[in-house]
């Protein structure tokens, strides 16, 4: 590091902070714990102090923010929407060597079409919802359109953590065309175009230009980069290969801003697009037996003509924890639509805030309220879902193309007559909600540990890729494992093999002594860990991954601490 770097105690916080005023706003620059909550606590993990925490509201202010905070030798973590699984976009506790600021880019939204919406340039506040209601207009759709989009995820955020999702076609976020800053060894902030659109001037003059959408179609190289992984409906389809098909730590998805887990200010990303499926197929699909439906799903990726759109687990426990435990989430994205759940979990975190200064209130008091609230709302899931529940321990929901669907129709009434399997063919309304139940299971568990606090101690969550060849994908744990557990919830992406693994652990015993002795047992499998949600501050980084932080960012100034590494300036080693 460049002795020209200023240390943090050369420039106090209180100068740092009256310096972020004026670039942002005093009103955007929050310091008291109370308004900065929300942002320092993770949606599942993570919890630290900050100095502040910045809502820029231009790019130019990003820019300016950023550089300022990484040039006076602050730790900065950049959040997007704050809804990973790992605690990877929140400080992991308070045994940093430097202040902390969390720069928020919630406020930073903008999405801008190119090449008649073939591709899009995204900005690092832009959601999911956001992507597909834009994209919708114009008959066309983004990488991922389920699962997290309900819930106000940014583009950006999935990109920079090589988020997977529902789609089967379509892999892991990805991109090798971004505009971004990143730290050099002087000690310095450089913005660097990979956006792959020629763009003039100083760096604030190129960052107004993006955000205002001056992207002339003479500027840009279209053969610049790929904007997606092409070669993932190929590679899903080995279903005989002895490796996962997707996982964070894949090398051959890592690309500067393309996992780079925060490690770099990401300005933009250039992403393709995708022609929308009109009038989908949806089946429902019960058994008791998980061979047959490895069966199946070994028959969909190597038989049929066109691959599946999605195909999505549940466990019949996790259909019941999420039918009671995640009701009042199913039934304001049914009634209100995704757009406004972002708000009410902004609404859900203020509260928690004011309730904590009442000493008389419960812990959680949020979350049991809204439990109470969601006895009297009335019956969310379709009947014939219900009475699957009551036949089978298996479940999985299997969504097709308009063309694909007579096909697959009579390949299920072979697969059923040859099997004790069954399969029933949605409404469109019976499919809707079949799906937003399996993402309901996603927060089920959280709630049943809030709810149930003097029997339930924690939760170990687990996301897996097993391997592309694995027959024996549904997970056996040994009796010692087994009485540390509550309940289990698996739910997943059955055709990518990516498997969510949710355990509430019983009062008294340690989650993450639980989780450290289920590792081996994955690893035995040659299964992958995390799949899509990255390491964030749970998982440790294989040495591959480090190495390839430390490349972004070699003062060790962005999120540090992901992956277990360590938190210090530099990369220096912890001691012994």
């Amino acid at each position: 590091m460049s002795a020209s770097l200023k240390s943090s105690s050369e420039v106090s916080n209180a100068s740092l902070i009256h310096s972020l005023r004026a670039i942002v706003g005093a009103r955007h620059v929050l310091t008291k714990p109370s308004a900065t909550y929300r942002f320092r606590k993770g949606f599942r993990f993570g919890m630290g102090d900050v100095v502040a925490v910045l809502q820029p509201s231009s790019l130019v202010e990003l820019w300016r923010a950023a550089k300022l905070c990484a040039e006076t030798g602050r730790i900065i973590i950049m959040q997007a929407a704050n809804t990973g699984l790992t605690g990877g976009s929140t400080p992991d506790g308070n045994d940093y060597d430097r202040d902390v600021v969390i720069i928020s880019t919630n406020r930073l939204d903008g999405i801008h079409l190119i090449g008649q919406g073939k591709q899009v340039v995204c900005l690092p506040g832009s959601t999911l919802h956001d992507l597909e209601e834009k994209l919708a207009a114009i008959g066309r759709e983004p990488h991922s359109v389920i699962g997290s989009s309900c819930i106000g995820a940014s583009v950006l955020g999935g990109v920079s953590n090589n988020s997977g999702g529902a789609l089967v076609q379509r892999g892991p976020a990805f991109t090798e065309m971004a505009l971004f800053g990143q730290m050099g060894e002087d000690g310095k902030l450089h913005l660097v175009n990979h956006l792959g659109i020629r763009l003039e001037g100083n760096p604030e003059q190129i960052l107004a230009a993006v955000q205002a959408g001056q992207l002339p179609e003479s500027a840009i190289d279209w053969k610049a980069g790929r904007g997606h992984d092409e070669n993932y409906a190929t590679h899903v389809r080995d279903v005989d290969a002895d490796t996962p098909a997707r996982f964070n730590a894949d090398p051959n998805r890592w690309y500067e801003a393309a996992g780079c887990a925060g490690k770099l200010v990401v300005f933009a990303v250039r992403l393709d697009t995708f022609e929308a499926n009109r009038n989908p197929g949806v089946f429902y699909i019960g058994t008791n037996n998980t061979s047959d439906l490895e069966d199946l799903r070994r028959h969909a990726l190597t038989h049929f003509d066109e691959l599946p759109i999605a195909g999505e687990y549940l466990h019949r426990d996790a259909f019941n924890i999420a039918e009671k435990y995640g009701k009042d989430t199913f039934a304001v994205i049914r009634y209100f639509g995704t757009k406004y759940l972002p708000m009410f979990f902004s609404m859900k975190s203020r509260f928690d805030v004011f309730a904590q200064r009442l000493p008389f209130l419960p812990d959680h008091f949020s979350d049991l309220a809204m439990q109470f609230i969601s006895r009297f709302l009335p019956k969310q899931l379709p009947q014939r879902m219900c009475d699957y529940r009551d036949r089978f321990e298996h479940h999985l929901m299997l969504k097709v193309s308009a063309h694909m669907t007579a096909p697959v129709r009579a390949y299920l009434e072979q697969w059923a007559s040859s099997t004790g399997g069954a399969f029933f063919e949605c409404t469109p309304d019976e499919g809707t909600r079949a799906f937003l139940h399996r993402f309901a299971a996603a927060g089920a568990a959280v709630r049943y540990r809030a709810v149930h606090t003097k029997t339930a101690e924690d939760i170990v969550a687990l996301d897996v890729a097993l391997r592309r060849n694995d027959r024996e994908w549904f997970e056996v744990l040994p009796k010692e494992i087994e009485d540390r557990i509550i309940v289990k919830l698996y739910y997943g992406h059955f055709f990518c093999h990516v498997m969510h693994q949710d355990y509430v652990i019983k009062k008294g015993y340690n989650a993450m002594k639980v989780e450290h002795d289920m590792l081996p047992g994955l690893d035995a499998r040659g299964a992958r860990y995390p799949a899509e949600h990255n390491v964030g501050h749970l998982y440790k980084a294989p040495e591959e991954m480090v190495e390839h932080y430390r490349s972004l960012d070699p003062c060790n100034c962005f999120n540090p601490g992901i992956g277990l590494a360590t938190k210090k300036r530099n990369w220096v080693a912890e001691s012994v």
